[in-house]
């Protein structure tokens, strides 16, 4: 698994559609799960398969750069719907 093959861009690609999907929710947290649970899994592999310090430092941090961008994007897409949803609300405003 995660040997960069055809099904391992599959499987990747999903991991960072559901974190965008977990970082829309109300909840800023939702989106903080699969980041930690990605540091968990490193950190696991790193102790149990006695992975290069290196690598792993490595791909921890590009990992963690991707979850935290799919974050980032997924609030600012929530924050662009709410205010288009507050501007909405406004424009049918009869005082």
């Amino acid at each position: 698994m995660f040997g960069f093959g055809f099904y391992d861009a599959f499987i990747i690609a999903g991991i960072l559609g559901v974190q965008y999907f977990l970082s829309t929710r109300n909840s800023v947290y939702w989106g903080g799960l699969i980041p930690l649970v990605f540091v968990v899994w490193r950190t696991w592999i790193f102790f149990n398969e006695s992975e290069n310090f290196l690598a792993y430092v490595l791909i921890l941090l590009v990992g963690i750069a991707f979850l935290i961008g799919g974050w980032y994007e997924g609030r600012k897409a929530l924050n662009k719907k709410r205010k288009q949803e507050l501007d909405k609300m406004k424009s049918y405003d009869i005082n």
